[in-house]
């Protein structure tokens, strides 16, 4: 099995053309403590950190920034039925390549994460075939790693 890049590996890997010519996003999210925020992404998903301050932490995810902005009180996110599982409704992540993802799914599981939605693959055998996951970070917030056995069907519908 390929060993699971961190995501400034991944954003390392990409030609530099791809970072002028393809647009990465911004999300911010609300924390609860700064510093367990920084442990689960740095220490578990591998992410570096970027600027901060007292209330927030900026984290390069997958070659995307993120930042957490500690909030007082999180409400709790609704849930929406997906292919019989209960997913957040709100959520982010990031889609890896096949072997990316499976090395993930396997780091989670010797680490004992807590899986909001154990690994799986959905529709299988057909057009968007996918691996994906859910694991919740320590203010709640829901994450989803998935995987498209061929990406060309990202999209399809």
């Amino acid at each position: 099995m390929v060993a699971a890049r961190s995501p400034a590996a991944f954003a390392a890997r990409r030609p530099r053309s791809d970072l002028v010519t393809r647009p990465r996003f911004h999300l911010a999210f609300p924390i609860l403590d700064v510093e367990e925020t920084r442990r689960f992404y740095v220490s578990l998903l591998g992410c570096t950190v970027g600027r901060e301050a007292e209330r927030w932490i900026d984290l390069d995810f997958f070659g995307h920034q993120i930042s957490g902005h500690l909030v007082d009180d999180k409400a709790a996110v609704p849930t929406n039925p997906v292919d019989g599982k209960n997913v957040p409704s709100s959520h982010f992540g990031a889609i890896l390549n096949w072997d990316e993802w499976h090395a993930l799914a396997e780091r989670l599981r010797n680490a004992g994460a807590d899986f909001l939605i154990e690994p799986y693959i959905r529709f299988p055998g057909q057009t968007g075939e996918q691996a994906t996951l859910f694991i919740v970070d320590p203010s709640g917030n829901g994450l989803e790693f998935k995987s498209f056995r061929n990406e060309a069907a990202i999209f399809a519908r």
